[in-house]
């Protein structure tokens, strides 16, 4: 049992778009740092003793319960927050759309990175073909977003929390520009208060 929530992140990884989401949510929580490679958190335990996954981001509850998963965490956060308006309220296409475009991100974005962070002795011709598909799911997301200025219209949601992770990652891994408004929206978002001070709690600066 934890008196507080406790998110189990690894700096700069898509654990990071939970953690945005918290700190704009207002939500009190504890960090706990993992090591990817070694399955450690900085006090020493075994994460996979805690989560078999291996990998984060992780949530524990104040209950003992423990979620995983970034979409379900990230929806989790909204739902627990309405009131600071991460997402638009359950029981309607309104919501069912949002969701459509934030698992768009989970598994055409996130998971694309693969064959550049996870995959070993992944060849060039590969690469390539991830680079292409990956551009094209970018540029999709481009569209999305047309001139307005956060991915579901006026405010900040979870939506642009794990957009945030996504288009910060394929910038760096690919060395390339982001087309349309994006470029311009993800120096909105690393401008905001809450991206602001989960990049600086995570050791960037």
């Amino acid at each position: 049992m934890t008196e507080t929530m406790k998110l189990f992140y690894t700096p700069g990884v898509c654990s990071l778009a939970p953690h945005v989401a918290l700190r704009e949510a207002g939500a009190t929580f504890e960090l706990a740092r993992v090591d990817l490679r070694s399955k450690k958190t900085a006090d020493g335990d075994d994460f996979t003793r805690l989560n078999p996954k291996g990998y984060v981001p992780a949530l524990l509850l104040p209950d003992g319960n423990l979620l995983t998963e970034t979409a379900v965490l990230l929806n989790y956060i909204a739902d627990t927050w309405p009131q600071a308006k991460l997402a638009p309220p359950r029981g309607d296409l309104v919501r069912v759309r949002f969701d459509e475009w934030l698992q768009f991100i989970a598994t055409e974005l996130h998971k694309g990175f693969a064959p550049f962070t996870l995959m070993p002795n992944v060849g060039e011709e590969s690469k390539r073909w991830a680079a292409e598909r990956l551009a094209g799911r970018v540029a999709l997301l481009a569209e999305a977003l047309g001139d307005r200025p956060f991915l579901h219209g006026d405010a900040f949601t979870i939506l642009d929390a794990y957009a945030y992770f996504a288009l910060r990652t394929y910038r760096h891994l690919l060395r390339v520009d982001l087309p349309g408004a994006l470029g311009a929206y993800l120096e909105r978002l690393s401008a905001r208060p809450a991206v602001r001070a989960a990049l600086t709690a995570e050791g960037f600066h």
